[in-house]
């Protein structure tokens, strides 16, 4: 019978699927309210700021999940 270890995921795994998720869900805001703008505006409204952070979030997730995909903790 073969032994089967099983490999524990380092942290930066979960980190990276909650900027991910995270990511996701403010990208969406952004986009809604690109799209759907409030009656009320900030300073900065038109730079949409909800988009370009969602995004950021969005690759720095897949970049943290891609490398820790590898890596394993014995």
């Amino acid at each position: 019978m073969s032994h089967e270890e099983k490999k524990m995921k380092p942290i930066w795994y979960l980190v990276g699927w909650m900027l991910l998720i995270n990511g996701v869900l403010i990208f969406a805001s952004g986009i809604y309210y690109f799209f759907n703008p409030s009656h009320y505006r900030t300073v900065l409204a038109e730079l949409h700021p909800s988009i370009w952070w969602g995004a950021m979030m969005l690759v720095v997730g897949g970049i943290m999940l891609i490398a820790s995909r590898k890596a394993t903790v014995d």
